[in-house]
């Protein structure tokens, strides 16, 4: 056969797809090309966003809808036949897919990841594709997937027919719980962080169970009565009246598939009889959500349900694996069988990425009063240096809270003062002074809605009212909600664009769940990234491995190490101060799954606060840090940032200026910038708006003063022009106008001839023939015309 040089795409059309339908993969269910699978990291830069690349994979071939086999990566026939491999592997491996081919169009390589000894890779001409049937036996062979199995592993997951289907992790997720079930499995931890989709991805391996009659009756626990009437009425809907929510005390066991608050069915002794009134092999499966909290403690009596029903299959789900000396997930169910993290969501695109503000106040650093001073009640402060840890919690600064109001309300009002904002406080005595300060702050916004700050605690039946519309991304108000623990887990904010901490933070359990509620993207309402703005520092856990980590097992069976105080507080970040039986009673509260402010009247702690309203505070440090390229927080610059980035492609100026030189080399800058997500606008802003981008990119990258504004560039290129008539003059004096108001981003391109004011003159086809009787007398207009703007950098 004679080859000739091909592109790509004439590849994959004129020699992989043959091939493949040849092997006998159906191309309409078993083949699909360029199948985008994340959907590119969002990078910010101050208040400028851009998506990233997503990934593709040129083939993904299919077993069944849920079961992908293999990657195929094709490249055009001037590279090598394994040219591809490198990238397939990559992709493979996010991807869970087994087999990986690389091709030119000449014949592929094979990479059989399933292989652990002997030969990994061989070249296999056109016609030796494998055959789905072949690929599959290797893969069921690997699984060890007996045939009883295979009946449950290739059950198809729910379609509605809109195209939806599971993303690339979720799918992970889905298939190695399946496959682990089918295979005897009967614990189960799924990790996949807040907004990922971890209730949608249960109900997927619920249906699929259900459906191959693998599980007849399920049990699925949440730990909010909102969270579970959102399963049953969205996620879980399919099952239509298979499913019943147990309410009001009452079993009705004509159903298939139940859904409870732990609290309906646990709790005094009374409330146990409920579920036992179900036979301990009732259900065939359970599945915990939000298993880090109560599930995870021996003794809790969340912990009951699972052992009253332990011959069923038990699946654990949460973003926040709890491994503590006293509570651990991965001891009862066992290592996850899948993580998704929050770093990996950022990077697929799937996540909405965080920027930090980071302030300091002069008196969290430690303030003392004199002796004898007295707080605005008459009471004699006692005399000690009271630092961050105090601060409203032993002693209220109301000029704190002013401080952190007009900071928050600065912020709203130079980007949206209706953007949905969370403020976590210490109490819900400090949630209620921070609710104040912001409604003095914003007279104008609470007289146009009341609702524009709202206090939504454990103690407050209004305000609890309001958590509906709070996450409504229908809804404007509430706008801002100020919370202490009750909005720390399980709210569903897709809308939320600020957080703010003013709550001390010890817990990375409970910190996780914090920034978890902004997580999620809400390209609809322009929801693509959000901020946490953070006056205690505990930002500072994003440093901490743990953070993105794999939780590490501290449980030690059989530990007799005494539980104190200290360890307490450091593990459920607890209230201070309180005596042995108050920390008792909050622990077990904590276990059983209620919801938990830890903030107790003043008679019942025994905490004295002092209040004072004569300490001024200043904001003695703020900074700005953002996610880089590796996913940490930085406090790169955009000229910091701009100068790496560019360095990597263009290491010397000279570099550069042969680019300039180049065909279309305004275009391909334009793309280098984008391609690395170097905002354009954002860089000029830095320089200055009177230069050009290319100026900019000089100074910045490469350290070259700048001499010549736009105005002066145009100028000497204006008075140079020579050797053309004056309708040739008037198209380019045009065109250098535009770059005045432009820049870069319309010269080369000939569309620009369409519109004003070059309409007047004629069809870009005429203003093209003034300059010759075919188009390139007009692009040779073009290159001179950059040459006489840039002549000095050129020539350099």
């Amino acid at each position: 056969m004679e080859y000739t040089k091909t592109t790509e795409s004439d590849v994959e059309r004129m020699y992989i797809t043959p091939a493949v339908e040849k092997a006998g993969w159906d191309s309409s269910t078993q083949i699909r090309q360029q199948v985008y699978f994340t959907d590119g990291r969002i990078i910010v830069r101050g208040q400028t966003v851009k998506q990233g690349k997503p990934k593709k994979a040129d083939y993904i071939l299919y077993y069944k809808p849920n079961i992908p086999l293999a990657i195929i990566e094709a490249k055009n026939e001037s590279l090598s036949l394994g040219a591809g491999m490198q990238q397939g592997l990559e992709y493979a491996q996010i991807m869970d897919i087994p087999f990986v081919y690389s091709s030119n169009g000449k014949g592929f390589i094979e990479h059989d990841r399933l292989k652990k000894d002997g030969v990994k890779e061989r070249e296999i001409s056109l016609d030796e594709f494998p055959t789905p049937q072949e690929l599959w036996e290797k893969y069921k062979s690997y699984k060890e997937i007996t045939e009883e199995a295979e009946e449950v592993v290739t059950q198809d997951f729910y379609s509605d027919g809109s195209g939806k289907t599971p993303r690339y992790y979720q799918l992970n997720a889905i298939n190695r719980t399946i496959e682990a079930i089918s295979k005897g499995q009967d614990r189960i931890l799924l990790v996949m962080a807040t907004g990922t989709g971890k209730t949608y991805t249960a109900f997927q391996i619920i249906w699929r169970l259900w459906k191959s009659r693998k599980k007849k009756r399920i049990l699925f626990l949440a730990d909010r009565n909102i969270l579970v009437d959102q399963t049953k009425n969205n996620d879980f809907k399919p099952f239509g009246n298979a499913m019943t929510k147990i309410s009001k005390r009452q079993i009705d066991k004509a159903y298939e598939i139940y859904l409870s608050l732990y609290q309906a069915v646990t709790g005094t002794e009374e409330e146990k009889n409920i579920y036992k009134q179900f036979s301990p092999d009732f259900f065939d499966l359970i599945v915990v959500d939000e298993c880090h909290r109560g599930s995870a403690a021996e003794d809790s009596n969340w912990h009951d349900i699972l052992d009253y029903f332990s011959s069923a299959t038990h699946i654990g789900l949460t973003a926040t694996p709890k491994e503590t000396t006293e509570v651990s997930n991965t001891e009862y169910f066992g290592s996850p069988i899948y993580t998704y993290s929050l770093k990996q969501g950022i990077n697929d695109g799937f996540l909405a990425p965080y920027k930090v503000m980071r302030l300091n106040f002069d008196k969290d650093l430690g303030v003392r009063f004199e002796q004898g001073k007295t707080d605005k009640y008459g009471d004699i402060i006692e005399d000690k240096e009271y630092t961050v840890k105090d601060m409203d919690r032993t002693l209220v600064i109301s000029d704190r809270h002013k401080k952190i109001a007009k900071r928050i309300s600065e912020y709203l009002r130079s980007t949206d003062l209706y953007s949905k904002t969370i403020i976590f406080c210490e109490n819900i005595e400090h949630a209620e002074n921070i609710r104040m300060a912001m409604v003095n702050e914003n007279p104008s916004l609470v007289t146009e809605d009341e609702r524009y700050v709202v206090r939504i605690t454990g103690d407050s039946d209004y305000g609890k009212a309001q958590l509906d519309y709070f996450i409504d991304p229908e809804s404007t108000y509430p706008v801002i909600a100020v919370t202490s623990k009750l909005m720390s887990t399980g709210v569903d904010s897709k809308t939320c664009k600020l957080i703010v901490l003013d709550r001390s933070i010890n817990s990375m359990t409970e910190f996780k769940q914090i920034i978890g509620r902004g997580s999620r993207l809400h390209k609809d309402e322009n929801k693509y990234y959000y901020t946490i703005m953070d006056f205690r520092d505990a930002t500072r856990l994003f440093a901490d491995p743990e953070f993105d980590g794999e939780a590490e097992q501290v449980l030690v069976k059989g530990a007799d190490d005494e539980i104190t105080e200290d360890t307490i507080e450091e593990e459920i970040d607890i209230e201070p101060n309180l005596t042995p039986e108050e920390i008792a009673e909050i622990e077990k509260e904590w276990e059983d799954g209620k919801t938990i402010d830890f903030d107790y009247p003043e008679e019942k702690t025994g905490v004295k606060k002092y209040y004072v309203d004569d300490l001024e505070l200043k904001i003695i440090n703020e900074r700005v840090e953002f996610l880089d390229d590796s996913g940490k927080l930085a406090n790169e610059d955009i000229k910091t940032y701009t100068k790496k980035n560019m360095i990597n492609k263009y290491p010397t100026k000279e570099d550069f200026i042969k680019l300039l030189n180049s065909e279309n080399s305004f275009s391909k800058v334009l793309k280098i910038l984008e391609e690395n997500c170097v905002f354009a606008n954002e860089l000029k802003e830095a320089v200055g708006k009177d230069y050009s981008l290319i100026d900019c990119l000089l100074n910045i990258v490469y350290e070259e003063d700048i001499v010549k504004t736009k105005q002066e560039r145009v100028k000497i290129a204006k008075t140079s022009l020579e050797g053309y008539d004056d309708k040739q003059l008037e198209v380019l004096k045009l065109l250098l106008e535009k770059f005045i108001q432009n820049d870069l981003t319309e010269i080369e391109n000939s569309s620009i001839l369409r519109v004003s004011p070059f309409d007047k003159i004629g069809t870009p086809i005429e203003i093209s023939k003034l300059f010759g009787k075919t188009r390139i007398g007009y692009l040779d207009a073009v290159k001179d015309l950059k040459q006489r703007l840039y002549g000095d950098i050129y020539e350099s």
